[in-house]
């Protein structure tokens, strides 16, 4: 499908999360802290807010950063973070809206992205915008398992 020059600004600027994406040092965790507070309000909204805006974000974050890819030719560029949103999201659905969940989830989720344990390596083969967004999804999914967990364990101690 053919992009205005407009609407591929736009999905620049989606992969980028604005200037989120072009902030130093480490423009991956700057872009899961700015994840943070609209997640709060989504989960302040309640219902489904949070899970639906995972998906969407998952879901256009997959074009985004393969247009990203496409116009600039570099894969996985720093400056995509769209993806540290997706994951940090994934991370906070499991856990209550308490800072201290929401700080050891940011952690958690930056932990298994940068340190990349076997699943979160595996995802990162995919080739575009897959794979830029795959491997921020499994290091979510694995950091919320991990505090699904420890809620049980420290339920059972209660």
């Amino acid at each position: 499908m053919t992009q205005t020059p407009a609407q591929q600004r736009l999905w620049m600027m989606l992969a980028t999360c604005g200037p989120v994406g072009h902030m130093r040092p480490a423009p991956g965790s700057w872009g899961s802290a700015a994840a943070l507070l609209p997640a709060a309000g989504l989960a302040m909204i309640g219902g489904w807010s949070l899970e639906l805006a995972t998906v969407i974000v998952c879901i256009l974050g997959i074009r985004a950063a393969s247009l990203f890819e496409t116009v600039t030719g570099r894969k996985d560029a720093k400056e995509i973070v769209i993806d540290e949103v997706a994951g940090q999201w994934i991370a906070l659905l499991v856990v209550p809206l308490d800072w201290r969940w929401w700080l050891a989830a940011f952690c958690l989720f930056r932990l298994f992205d940068i340190t990349k344990p076997g699943p979160v390596k595996m995802a990162e083969g995919f080739p575009g915008g897959f794979g830029v967004m795959a491997d921020d999804i499994v290091a979510g999914v694995l950091a919320a398992v991990c505090l699904y967990l420890a809620q049980l364990v420290l339920a059972g101690m209660a």
